[in-house]
């Protein structure tokens, strides 16, 4: 039994078997094979909306044999206030793994601790993991190994996307640039800790200079709504257009996790003449976590 809770504490190895599985589960998807989650049920309890997540998940399992449940906040006493931990002793007593999309990381954990039973971030406020893991593969699958490229990541900087970001260049062995607001870079006590590989600028032109690969998320995430209208503001020169692709590398790939909002983090011509990359990243959400399913009951 493993657990997937952050990019952070997931070592290299397991990484690098996770992505070696999903490359084999894609090319074999629709063929008879293993069925590790055979006999399960695994809950998808999410406090946070979602398309690409959920559906991704709840298809995964059940190519893999399992039997997917679906829990938003209203279906749980979560939501009127019983502890965490109540609800994982409770369920680790009746499924056979738990899929997690809220807002407090360390709700995660201790729903890891107390359940007994795989569990995966399937988003937090801190990391989503699972994202950058299939960002990885899109990208790999396309230009080869990530090791030794540069990576850019544009926008809000502060954001679990690109704390995920930070993570996987520090296990993987590539070079991180995120070009943000002063305001909206990555917590200085989480730099401290991080090797030279991981750099923060305010100038998106130095940033992306020789990119192999350029990347942006939403600029007002779920939970910051309150804050939409200083976000756009501030954020407005950070956004990937066709001016910032020029200064990457020729064949430099461009990404976004999606929902896209055309427009402000990215335009729309931008978006366009790569979406065939945009949406081969959210297609590989499947075979990713399908590979991390079936690492997790290993």
């Amino acid at each position: 039994m493993r657990h997937l809770l952050s990019l952070e504490s997931l070592p290299k190895p397991d990484i690098e078997t996770i992505l070696a599985s999903a490359a084999a589960m894609k090319r074999s998807r629709g063929q008879p094979g293993p069925l590790p989650l055979a006999g399960q049920i695994w809950a998808l309890l999410f406090s946070k909306s979602s398309t690409r997540t959920r559906v991704s998940f709840e298809v995964g399992i059940r190519e893999l044999g399992g039997n997917a449940m679906f829990l938003n906040a209203a279906d749980m006493q979560l939501g009127r206030g019983e502890p965490v931990k109540d609800t994982a002793r409770v369920l680790g007593r009746m499924i056979h793994g738990a899929i997690i999309r809220t807002y407090a990381q360390r709700d995660v954990e201790e729903f890891a601790h107390f359940s007994g039973i795989p569990t995966i971030n399937a988003l937090t406020d801190e990391e989503h993991p699972c994202q950058i893991i299939s960002d990885i593969f899109t990208f790999q699958e396309r230009r080869g190994p990530v090791a030794g490229k540069t990576v850019v990541f544009l926008g809000d900087g502060a954001c679990n996307v690109a704390t995920s970001w930070i993570w996987a260049a520090e296990k993987l062995g590539f070079e991180l640039r995120i070009a943000a607001p002063a305001q909206f870079q990555p917590d200085k006590k989480l730099l401290s800790r991080l090797t030279k590989r991981i750099t923060c600028t305010e100038d998106v032109n130095a940033a992306v200079e020789d990119a192999d690969l350029l990347y942006t998320d939403v600029w007002v995430s779920m939970g910051k709504e309150s804050e939409a209208n200083d976000r756009l503001a501030i954020l407005a020169p950070y956004q990937l257009n066709a001016a910032v692709v020029s200064r990457a590398k020729r064949n430099a790939l461009v990404m976004h996790c999606l929902p896209a909002y055309r427009g402000k983090e990215i335009t729309e011509d931008v978006f366009e003449a790569n979406a065939d990359t945009i949406f081969a990243q959210a297609e590989n959400r499947l075979h990713v976590q399908k590979a991390i399913l079936a690492w997790a009951v290993q």
